[in-house]
């Protein structure tokens, strides 16, 4: 994830078209090993009981863009969808290699992607890891990785775009950046990885995954910020310095999002009082409380041993009854539920044959119905999507929608998934698509299954 981001090496190429792969072979289904404690899911031999299904419904994945390298490569975001349209985030590629954002438009039964902006590597940011999200102006914010400047050599930014003032009449039409904040000293946090959020007055919220007033490895711990105002002026303040193990997490890789009574919720990679040396990582609760916050840590991940170390790289969704879900990134990766008032379920544990899991965020369809993507499972060890069906007890029930094969269909997924109002699926996969791109790897493909 974040630390082999830069060692990606970009090759330029024409845009390598539309592929699609018909899914014409059953599914293949899984009952998880149920396991109540999380402990005990993650300290155990993952047992399989495998039968085939017939697939109710035609479902096609298809790679419905393949970066080139030029037009934008290793997307590490997901995208965001406004009617039909999808908008998202390259990590590299672009005019000057740092990354871009990019819109895709149908096109009868193909997309058209238009850049929207290619970073530049100075004060206007470089290599995001994010995606965009529209703010309450119906423009675009997000945040990258990288760039800016400030003591870190590039300690990342929050930037806005905006479209062009008048009709564009020409080809491509570049957007307006305006850099929001630009992380600079390191106590106001650096490397922002997460998607920002919105509360109702139009106040910006977001983590870092380093930096803070608080020393881990030497890094600082992270940070949950915010920011407020309108137009060019934004003020930043802290609203919590993480401080790492035993009694608080560390390194935030995701988002934070608001519950009903306004408190903010995140993960952290690191920390907490698990025993995978540096933390396995936690679930965490910033309640407003005056002027100030205050952290509650809702849940620790403990494994059985450090063979069986897990990590939380994912966010937080919350589904209508208040329940919050995530999924870990470890050998014995597990789904996970935390309802408002209860204890942390295993809903079941993912498949895998290496050190691996999710990134992204899940999301939740109508029917209450998981989907993820794991980074580097499934069939072929280069990623996957799955589903999960809920059952009255857990274990619910595994579905693998797609196994990633490395060639035009992608691999290594790392982005959140979106679902558009007719429940078809939309990804990105950050490697592969024209192997001739890239250096060989691929510059990464947009994807969607449809009727998953």
């Amino acid at each position: 994830m974040h630390h082999e981001r830069s060692t990606l090496v970009l090759a330029r190429s024409q845009f390598a078209g539309r592929t699609v792969i018909a899914n014409s072979r059953q599914h293949r289904h899984w009952i998880f090993a149920g396991n109540q404690s999380l402990a005990s899911a993650l300290g155990i031999t993952l047992l399989l009981m495998l039968f085939a299904t017939a697939s109710a419904r035609a479902q096609t994945f298809s790679a419905i863009h393949t970066f080139s390298g030029a037009d934008g490569a290793n997307p590490s975001s997901g995208v965001t969808i406004q009617g039909e349209n999808l908008y998202g985030t390259t990590y590299n590629g672009g005019s000057h290699s740092y990354g871009t954002v990019y819109k895709l438009k149908p096109s009868g039964s193909s997309y058209i992607l238009s850049p929207l902006y290619e970073f530049g590597g100075g004060s206007d940011g470089a290599n995001p890891v994010a995606g965009v999200v529209f703010g309450p102006n119906g423009s675009l914010y997000g945040t990258t990785y990288a760039g800016g400047g400030g003591s870190c050599g590039g300690c990342g930014t929050v930037y806005n775009l905006r479209p062009p003032a008048t009709a564009c009449k020409t080809a491509i039409c570049y957007w307006t950046e305006t850099q929001l904040h630009i992380f600079g000293s390191g106590t106001d946090g650096y490397a922002p990885e997460g998607d920002v959020t919105f509360d109702q007055a139009g106040n910006i919220y977001g983590t870092t995954y380093w930096g803070g007033n608080v020393s881990c490895q030497g890094n600082g711990c992270g940070t949950v910020y915010e920011l407020a105002g309108s137009g060019n002026n934004w003020t930043e303040t802290i609203l919590h310095n993480f401080s790492g193990p035993p009694n608080d997490g560390y390194e935030p890789e995701s988002n934070v999002i608001f519950d009903s009574a306004g408190n903010l919720d995140g993960t952290t990679y690191h920390g907490g009082n698990g025993s995978c040396g540096l933390g396995c990582g936690t679930i965490f609760q910033l309640a407003p409380s005056g002027s100030a916050w205050t952290e509650a840590i809702l849940a620790n991940l403990p494994p059985s041993s450090n063979s069986d170390a897990v990590y939380l790289a994912a966010g937080l969704i919350m589904d209508p009854s208040g329940d919050l879900y995530t999924v870990t990134f470890g050998l014995q990766a597990a789904v996970l539920e935390l309802p408002p008032s209860g204890m942390l379920t295993v809903l079941g544990t993912l498949p895998a044959s290496a050190f691996c899991g999710v990134v992204g965020n899940l999301v939740m369809d109508s029917a209450g119905n998981l989907y993820g993507t794991t980074y580097c499972g499934g069939n072929n060890n280069l990623g996957n999507v799955f589903k999960l069906t809920p059952t009255p007890e857990p274990p619910w029930t595994y579905t693998d929608l797609h196994d990633f094969t490395g060639g035009s269909d992608g691999s290594y997924p790392e982005g959140d998934l979106s679902m558009d109002s007719n429940g078809n699926l939309y990804g990105t996969a950050s490697k592969g698509g024209n192997l001739n791109d890239c250096e060989g790897a691929g510059c990464g493909v947009v994807w969607e299954i449809t009727n998953p």
